[in-house]
Order: structure tokens, then sequence, then C-alpha cells
């Protein structure tokens, strides 16, 4: 048998091969891809960035505070002068015991109306006494012995004239009565001593008032004097009249003068006045709050003014300079005295010492410190420093 080859022909050869070449455009396809992966990378980082900035600076603005400021409001020129003042006693002392003992009894209590030489209380003092009988007694015996030193002083002076007894005998009886008299003197002055101090057990008023403390009671351990752990035991004040006392700024120092009216305002009374006069003024200007400090004395028969008490006075004098109020959460009460946070052009914080003069309830008068155009800080935070950075609220608190 004849072996048969079957061959393919060229052409189907070439048809059925394999294709090994690469393609142009998946090339293309991967440089786009890569592209944008990096632009979305850089899209992101710039996303970061910018959100870390915005972060830092939020956090820059929240770590300045803001406020509320509000303008000081001038009021309207008056025709008197209104100050805060003090009312005081015009007489006020303590008293203290002058003598050591116990307290026997006291006789007056807080509020009772004495009068100058009233008894208050009795002192116990038995150590005193036994020392008192003691030196009356060696009074006593000194006295003795002076007797019969002046006896034989007279015989012996007497004796001397007949030439009985020497000049030098009659020298000394005469030097024995000569030291019986000092010694009779020395005893007595002891006597009186004692005698002073026993009647210090009986404690009177030094002049007429009230009593405003009582600070013992029957049996308490009295020492005298004022010096120590001692504590007095009655305090006493004269209030009629009163002293009331005014620090009056110094832009109106120049209309106060004694002999000036002035009358007083207490809220406890209202629409009461109570008429009073200047009487005299420190004639100086204190440097510490440029204020002149002012009395005037005020009658009090009834006793219805305390001392200790506020009060306003209203002085009789055409007052022309303005004056301004603001509210009384624009202020702050530090150690020195009240002040108000001004916020400067720079938007730092200005603390200004301010003197207060009226009590409006929501605002106050402010005297001095501060000028219309300041800005005050709302609400100020007790941490609040001098030349701290703050930031004003827009259109918050202004007016």
């Amino acid at each position: 048998m004849s072996e048969v080859r079957l061959t393919e022909s060229p052409s189907h050869m070439a048809t059925t091969a394999p294709n090994h070449r690469p393609s142009r455009n998946s090339g293309k396809w991967a440089a786009l891809l890569v592209l944008l992966f990096i632009i979305a990378a850089v899209v992101v980082f710039i996303f970061r960035l910018s959100e870390k900035r915005a972060l830092a600076v939020e956090t820059e603005r929240l770590a300045v505070p803001s406020v509320a400021v509000v303008h000081p409001k001038p009021q309207a020129p008056e025709e008197q002068l209104v100050l805060p003042a003090s009312l005081q006693a015009f007489t006020e002392s303590p008293i203290y015991a002058r003598t050591n003992g116990y307290l026997l009894k006291w006789y007056k209590d807080i509020g009772s109306k004495v009068t100058k030489g009233e008894l208050l209380a009795d002192i116990d003092t038995p150590e005193l006494d036994q020392e008192l009988s003691q030196a009356r007694a060696a009074r006593d015996q000194s006295n003795a012995q002076l007797q019969i030193a002046k006896t034989s002083a007279d015989r012996w002076l007497a004796l001397r004239k007949t030439d009985a007894v020497t000049q030098q005998e009659t020298d000394e009886r005469t030097s024995t009565l000569r030291q019986g008299e000092a010694v009779v003197a020395s005893a007595d002055a002891n006597v009186r001593r004692l005698q002073q101090l026993e009647s210090f057990k009986h404690i009177y008023a030094p002049f007429s008032g009230v009593l405003t403390k009582r600070n013992v009671d029957v049996g308490a351990l009295i020492n005298s004097g004022n010096t120590g752990a001692n504590k007095e035991l009655f305090d006493i004040a004269s209030v009629n009249p009163l002293r009331v006392y005014i620090d009056v700024p110094q832009t109106y120092a120049p209309s106060i003068h004694p002999g000036l009216r002035a009358s007083i305002e207490l809220a406890e009374f209202p629409g009461q006045k109570f008429d009073g006069v200047v009487v005299r003024s420190a004639d100086a200007i204190d440097p510490a709050t440029r204020t002149l400090h002012t009395e005037v004395d005020v009658p009090n028969p009834k006793g219805q003014l305390l001392p200790g008490a506020y009060a306003q006075v209203h002085f009789a004098v055409n007052v022309k300079t303005p004056r301004l109020t603001v509210p009384v959460n624009a202020l702050l009460f530090r150690p020195e005295g009240p002040m108000a946070a001004v916020v400067g052009p720079d938007n730092k914080v200005q603390l200004k010492k301010i003197m207060i003069g009226r009590d409006f309830g929501t605002s106050l008068e402010v005297l001095e410190g501060v000028q219309p155009n300041d800005t005050l800080i709302l609400n100020p935070s007790d941490s609040l420093e001098q030349g701290q950075q703050v930031q004003v609220a827009q259109g918050q608190g202004q007016s």
C-alpha cells in the first residue's frame, strides 16, 4: 500500500498561528491610570493640608476669647452733687478694766442708752482688797512709830536747852522723826494708789451714748489694760450727732467748704432726708484715690440713723460735669477695688480702677475711671488680665 501524507497549506497555517505583538492602546491606558492616581493623591494631599491650616486658624481664633462690649451712657447734668458715704458715731470708745478680778455683775446690755457716769458693771477684786487692808495697817504702824519719834524728838529738844543731852543725840532723834514722816507719806501714797485701783472695780460710762458691745459675762476673769489677749468690756458710742465721711472726687473739691448744706438719704428711709452741714475736710487730695476726705455732721435726736450704715449725701452745689452709668455686669470687683475692663484699639484689655457713685439697681454711676468713648467688656471673666488679647463679638452688647 502506498502511504498517503496529508500536508497543510501555508495559508491555513498563517491563519491559525497565535499573535504575540503587544497592543499600543493598552500602554496608553496604563499611563492614564498612573496619571489619574497621581492627580488624586495630590488633590487629597492639598485637601488635607487645607483642612489642617483651617483647623490651626480656628484653634488660634478660639484661643482668643470673644467678648460682648458696651459703652458708658452719659447722664444729664444735675443740680446737686450726690456721693456715697458711711455713717460713724460722733464719739466711740472701747471700755477696758483698770484692775484685775472677776466680773461680779453687769447692769447694761447692748442697745442700752446710758448717760455719763452711769454704772455699767462691778468687778470683784479680793486680792486688791487684801492689799489695801495690808497697806492701811502698814500706814497705821508707820503713824504709831512716827508719834513715838515725834515725842522723843520733842523731849530731846527740851533737854538740849538745859544741856542735859548732847547735840548729836538731839540730831539723831530729829532725823528719826524725819524718817518716820517720810515712811508715813510713802504709806499714805500706797494706800491712795490701792484705793484708786479699787475704785476701778466700778465701771462707769465715760460719756452719754449707746452700748454697742458687751464682751464679758458674770464670773469672767478680768485683766487690767488693753494689751495681749485682754479685750474690752463694753463698746460705747455717741450717736447724736453722727459723723458722715465722704470722699469727694478732685473735680468737685473746690465746691466743698465748711458750712455747706447737705442732706443724707438712706435706702431704708425712702423719701426722707436728714439735714446736715459740712464741718471740716482734710484740705488735701489723697494721692491714692484723688479724693478730698470730708466730714458732715448730721443731728440724730431720735436715733434713727445707725453708725456704720451706707448713705448717699446730696450737696447743694450745681454740678455741670458729665457723669456716666454702666451696667452692673460690666464691672470687676478685685481686692484693690472695683474695676472696669476696657478694650483698647489693639483689642487688648486695659483694667481701669473706677469710683462708684449711686446704685441704680441694674446700673451704677461711675464718677471716675472711664470715658464715654471707652469700650467696656460685659460679664468679664474673673481671670481676665491686663494686656490680654480679646476679640469683640460683632453686633453684641454695643450701645
